[in-house]
């Protein structure tokens, strides 16, 4: 199996949409997404991922959007000052401008994730992307994965949704401390990451990492 996520188009926050912008940018996604042969779509229920979804679901003919609640975007900050401190990605810049290890396992126990709302939703993602590869085939045994499918037919999957769900989901199949992942991927809009599951019924597997934040598609757009 192989699941591609891809970041929404460029945001209109305030009305949580696309903005002209960004809707350019989710119709050369969509193009770019016809050759990857997906079967089916998944998408984050806020309007920028959906609206990104739509696109693709438009061209390609696949009406059905499965929507995931559990992705929406993370929240981040402390208690209800939500979005004026706690920054995940200015932390981990900050992180590497002093020089302090980021690849930290124990990363919740950081002063400044230890109260954060971040660390909360960046869970909450984890358990939930773990119901959800249960249900595509995917059953989670430690720090790998068991192919629970029946046969070994390749199947591919969309998923839209943000750049902090996004990570958060990748940190988990891949098995990497968030803020790690918070300063080596950075998505840009309608950006592309693949992950690829073996599809050996039975087999035990570590997910490979394909491709990573690919947004050759929007180079030019205005």
């Amino acid at each position: 199996m192989r699941i591609i996520i891809v970041r929404h188009g460029d945001p209109d926050y305030a009305r949580d949409a696309l903005t002209e912008l960004g809707k350019k940018q989710a119709a050369a996604v969509a193009e770019r997404l016809m050759d990857e042969g997906i079967e089916e779509i998944y998408s984050s229920p806020l309007g920028r991922a959906k609206e990104t979804a739509e696109a693709f679901a438009e061209l390609s003919g696949i009406r059905s959007i499965h929507m995931l609640d559990f992705m929406r975007e993370i929240r981040f900050g402390f208690g209800e000052a939500l979005y004026e401190t706690g920054n995940p990605w200015e932390e981990v810049d900050k992180m590497a401008e002093e020089g302090k290890e980021i690849l930290d396992p124990n990363w919740h126990e950081w002063p400044f994730f230890k109260e954060n709302i971040a660390t909360v939703d960046v869970d909450d993602i984890a358990s939930a992307t773990d119901v959800w590869l249960r249900e595509l085939g995917y059953e989670r045994e430690g720090l790998y994965y068991r192919c629970t499918r029946e046969d070994d037919t390749e199947h591919t999957v969309a998923l839209f949704c943000h750049g902090g769900s996004g990570t958060a989901m990748i940190a988990r199949i891949l098995n990497l401390p968030f803020p790690y992942l918070c300063a080596i991927i950075r998505m840009r809009h309608t950006s592309i990451t693949t992950i690829r599951m073996e599809k050996i019924p039975g087999s035990k597997i570590t997910p490979v990492l394909e491709l990573t934040g690919d947004d050759r598609h929007i180079r030019g757009i205005e």
